[in-house]
């Protein structure tokens, strides 16, 4: 099999996960669309080590070796990244990355220059 074609896989993929982080507002869809980034940079590492050593012969396998350590990171991501999001919904009742961004930022100067004190008069 060509190099071509795993390679233009991998960047269909790649395009298609890039599409999913910057178009998607959910946080769980953001998270999936990394894991298909990071498996078209696993396809092209396995591709290109099963290339290179057709070419060379030398069987150290290292696209492979770095392809296991990119799953290892892949599923520390999604573990940890899940965590936060479930933690996040819980406390806010909300996964959307907008809202979230929303009401995390100060909306003007005047919000960002009242103190705790000002908060506690308005609402008292």
């Amino acid at each position: 099999m060509h190099l071509a074609y795993p390679a233009v896989l991998s960047a269909l993929l790649f395009c298609t996960g890039l599409y999913g982080v910057l178009a998607r507002r959910n946080a769980i869809l953001v998270l999936m669309s990394v894991e298909l980034m990071l498996n078209a940079v696993n396809l092209n590492l396995v591709a290109f080590d099963v290339w290179l050593s057709r070419a060379s012969r030398d069987t150290l396998h290292s696209g492979q070796a770095l392809t296991l350590f990119t799953i290892t990171i892949a599923a520390a991501e999604i573990g940890i990244g899940l965590a936060i999001v479930l933690a996040v919904y819980r406390g806010r009742g909300t996964a959307d990355i907008d809202k979230l961004r929303d009401s995390a930022e100060p909306h003007g100067p005047d919000e960002a220059t009242v103190t705790a004190d000002e908060k506690a008069e308005a609402t008292a």
